[in-house]
């Protein structure tokens, strides 16, 4: 996500490096580890697992959106590690001869269609490897209002247009598990949440698991997540946005203990063959690192034994799991609230095998400390410039030329750049958009307050000198005619 990623502020997507740190001769208890996390990025509420061959070490802290306490069985929006269930749903149809991975699109959904030709070539490999040339700069997934379903999403591309040809370049970009959603649904004749529950959820025990297709859609038992700023956590909705088949799971700690089993192959053996759940695995021609609704990574690019891994990140929602395919070490993260739990699942892995955890280090933090002493700053300068106004008023009253437009500038220069900053994210991307006022008030809500603090005492600062200009106060006048009267000759 261009984004999520463009600021640094929210987790990466998918798991980064993870430290191995000094050797120790057990494993690290993993309750630290994840104590160690919820200090530095003032998680509210955190579910983990460590899965090994001596079983499965659980791990909850904090409170969930509603004040209760976290269980192993509180739900919570798993976000786009979402995509290694569409994808694994998508290899239930290729099993069972419905498709195959390399159909092109429009021969499994006709109701796919671009403005690009291209479109015509693309396969449901290449959706599922972010290998089709779909793009966030030709199609906003952030825009609102917000589709509703998978079938809305595919209709928004009618207009669209490709930035590449299909396979010859990666991108992540969700609407690609969108689209595969579709098919699993146009071919199947059910809903992806009936496939999802009837197929893959209920036959693995994952009795707590259910899928969405709107980020923000009500699930029973699940509270609202957290906004974090400077170590400040407060309740908030999740933002709208388009989940279906991409990021709309909502899953508990006990039901992903079940499904990373399943991909390692320890439960659930007659649902997938082992060679289609191994190909899941596999990284894709043209898609570097990333495979099938997973990503294969090395602790800090080495050549150490390769994670299977995957992350997810939602405005507050965060979360990420891992597993090494040599060793058997597992670990999954859920939280509520910002943060980068991949180097949390990465630690916990390490720590399975007595390695120290890497400290973590909260970036979110230094950005929000500088923006919010910006907004001080701001509001004091622009407080003082409006108290002072009848003073201005008389100085610019007594020049000479008093150039009142000319004067006038800064402050307008002050309320466009109060507009603007909000837009800082769109900026970087290219784009210019307004609704990046309403996305900054999950994703970087300081930026919202500097921008009202430039826009609102720039405008007030304003006012109140041109108002000063025609009513100038009393005292003010009287010392004002007492100065031009001192100034006259004898």
């Amino acid at each position: 996500m261009l984004l999520l990623t463009t600021l640094g502020l929210l987790s990466a997507l998918i798991l980064s490096s993870a430290a191995p740190g000094v050797a120790a001769t057990a494993p690290i208890p993993s309750d630290g580890t994840v104590g160690a996390y919820v200090d530095a990025f003032a998680t509210p509420g955190v579910a983990a697992a460590v899965l090994t061959d001596e079983g499965v070490d659980l791990t909850v802290r904090g409170r969930d959106g509603e004040g209760r306490a976290i269980t192993p069985d509180t739900p919570f929006r798993i976000a786009s590690m979402s995509k290694s269930m569409t994808a694994t749903a998508i290899m239930l149809l290729v099993q069972e001869g419905e498709i195959t991975l390399d159909d092109r699109v429009i021969d499994r959904l006709p109701e796919f269609t671009m403005r690009d030709e291209r479109h015509e070539d693309i396969t449901i490999r290449q959706l599922l490897s972010h290998t089709s040339g779909l793009s966030l700069r030709t199609n906003d997934e952030f825009a609102l209002p917000a589709p509703r379903s998978t079938e809305a999403v595919v209709a928004e591309l009618g207009d669209r247009q490709l930035v590449a040809d299909p396979g010859a370049r990666f991108e992540y970009h969700n609407t690609n598990y969108s689209i595969a959603a579709r098919i699993i649904e146009v071919v199947s004749g059910v809903s992806l949440r009936d496939f999802l529950r009837q197929r893959l959820f209920v036959p693995l025990g994952m009795r707590d698991s259910r899928s969405v297709d709107a980020c923000d859609q009500a699930v029973d038992r699940l509270a609202p997540g957290f906004s974090v700023v400077l170590g400040l956590a407060y309740v908030m909705p999740e933002m709208p946005g388009r989940c279906g088949g991409n990021g709309g799971v909502v899953s508990t700690l006990t039901d992903m203990v079940r499904w990373l089993r399943f991909q390692q192959g320890e439960v659930g053996a007659s649902v997938l063959d082992r060679a289609l759940l191994d190909e899941l695995h596999a990284a894709q021609p043209g898609a570097g690192s990333y495979a099938l609704g997973w990503q294969r990574t090395a602790p800090d690019g080495g050549d150490a034994p390769g994670y299977v891994s995957h992350g997810g990140t939602l405005a507050t929602f965060t979360g990420a799991m891992a597993f090494v395919p040599e060793t058997g070490r597992a670990a999954v993260v859920l939280t509520n609230s910002v943060g980068s739990p991949g180097e949390l699942v990465q630690n916990l892995i390490a720590g399975a095998d007595g390695v120290a955890p890497k400290p973590y280090e909260n970036q979110l933090n230094i950005v929000n400390g500088i923006l919010s002493a910006l907004a001080g700053l701001a509001l004091i300068l622009l407080l003082v410039a409006t108290l002072r106004a009848p003073r201005w008023a008389v100085r610019r009253r007594a020049a000479r030329r008093p150039r009142i437009w000319l004067r006038s500038i800064p402050l307008t220069l002050v309320i466009v750049a109060g507009v603007f900053v909000p837009l800082t994210p769109g900026l970087l991307g290219g784009a210019v958009d307004g609704k990046y006022w309403v996305i900054d008030l999950w994703l970087f809500p300081l930026l919202d307050v500097l921008g009202l603090v430039l826009v609102l005492g720039g405008i007030s600062a304003l006012v109140s000198r041109l108002v000063a200009l025609r009513v100038v106060p009393a005292p003010l006048r009287r010392r004002r005619r007492a100065a031009v009267q001192t100034a006259e000759p004898v």
